[in-house]
């Protein structure tokens, strides 16, 4: 088969979806392409929905590609169209419309839907989630001077959220089930800083905090807490939507799993994105990545792969938050082994790596990008380093890769 004359099928409008189409043609992929996505929106890139969205004097939304150049791209591009049904046996999916598409090759980019509270649900609050356009446009609406929110979850997105309604003159709650903020990253020493950081803006942590109910005036905490609230955003992670890959009969378990090449166990059948389950080195396990370089990134290798062109991504993993004036990088597994501390982290400007067997698995920089660069191509060199050099002030970091 001439993989580049090939029927594509790619459901899940995404950045992920987005970029495999283009890197399809990039990579001169001739046949049809057919990009499916549930919203009504082009496919744009996430990271603004709690970031610029929410901030900018005006929301203006950014997309990959307008409306003209997806069709300049000769990509069928359909928006509003929820897939329902896939038989591998016919090589089809059909929408809810009752279209249906056939496919030489299916790439799944189904991303995730985020974990929900129905008990909180079922009370007279308004209860949100912030996972797509029109979820951040309507909390942007929200986000009024006075108003009372309560945050569910101390993650990234919960303390981005943080942040932007600070900025916006509202008065915040994170509750955080954890001790911490930012427990999934695994580095004490950002977790203090985040918390430090967050409070001298005005933001109230509560920590090991379990929500019981919603009531009128706020939400009501498994210790008889009660914390007033106009407003909830629920920030407790996500789950993969893996629908359409069990009626393929792909077995999942936290995610579509694809080899280095995006591929799955199906022949023809593809994964990218926040859906695909990926090794990782850094973190010595099978695991999804949920970060807008992985969705990027990996999704243009597996699309390269569909033409025919062998390419292995293993790429670690990495992402950034801006938090008020603060600008987070993280990568690989900054919990992933002994942390070391380089620069003053009270002036807010400093670097942590994670060193295991004498390997950096994992870093973070905190205003410092020039830091970060080297340490992304630390992390995927799998150099052993000497530990007292990286403990040492005076010694660079890019002086590790010429070691």
């Amino acid at each position: 088969m001439n993989l580049s004359k090939t029927r594509v099928v790619i459901v899940g409008a995404g950045q992920a979806g987005g970029r495999a189409a283009e890197a399809l043609r990039a990579a001169g992929h001739i046949g049809p392409i057919t990009l499916i996505g549930e919203e009504a929106h082009l496919p744009y890139e996430r990271p603004q929905l709690s970031k610029s969205i929410l901030l900018d004097s005006e929301p203006n939304p950014t997309f990959i590609r307008a409306h003209n150049d997806w069709i300049d791209l000769d990509v069928n591009l359909s928006t509003s169209s929820r897939v329902v049904a896939a038989d591998i046996e016919r090589r089809e999916i059909g929408l809810d419309d009752g279209r249906h598409f056939a496919f030489d090759q299916l790439l799944l980019a189904t991303g995730t839907r985020p974990r929900r509270l129905p008990e909180l649900e079922a009370g007279p609050l308004p209860i949100s989630y912030l996972r797509c356009m029109d979820d951040a446009l309507a909390l942007r609406r929200a986000l009024q001077p006075g108003k009372n929110l309560v945050l569910i979850g101390g993650g990234v997105i919960g303390l981005e959220v943080a942040a932007a309604a600070i900025a916006r003159g509202c008065n915040v709650v994170v509750l955080e089930k954890a001790g911490t903020v930012l427990p999934q990253i695994g580095s004490s020493t950002l977790s203090r800083y985040a918390q430090d950081l967050h409070t001298a803006k005005g933001v109230k942590i509560v920590y090991d905090a379990s929500s019981k109910r919603a009531t009128a005036d706020g939400i009501e905490l498994d210790d008889g807490t009660s914390i007033p609230a106009d407003l909830i955003l629920v920030g407790i992670g996500v789950e993969a939507s893996t629908d359409i890959a069990h009626q393929l009969g792909l077995q999942i378990l936290h995610g579509i799993k694809v080899n280095a090449s995006g591929a799955t166990e199906i022949d023809g059948v593809h994964a990218a994105g926040d859906v695909a389950e990926q090794w990782s080195r850094c973190h010595d396990r099978w695991m999804r990545l949920e970060n807008w370089a992985n969705a990027q990134n990996q999704a243009i290798a597996t699309a390269k792969n569909m033409v025919g062109e062998a390419t292995i991504y293993e790429a670690p993993p990495w992402f950034w938050s801006d938090q008020y004036d603060v600008n987070i990088q993280i990568v690989g597994h900054p919990g992933g082994g002994d942390e070391i501390v380089r620069g003053d982290v009270a002036s807010g400007r400093f670097t942590t790596l994670s060193i295991r067997d004498g390997e950096v698995v994992g870093g973070i920089a905190v205003n410092s990008a020039r830091d970060m660069a080297v340490l992304r191509r630390l992390v995927a060199s799998r150099k052993a380093i000497r530990r007292s050099d990286l403990e040492n002030p005076e010694f660079e970091l890019k002086r590790s890769l010429a070691s």
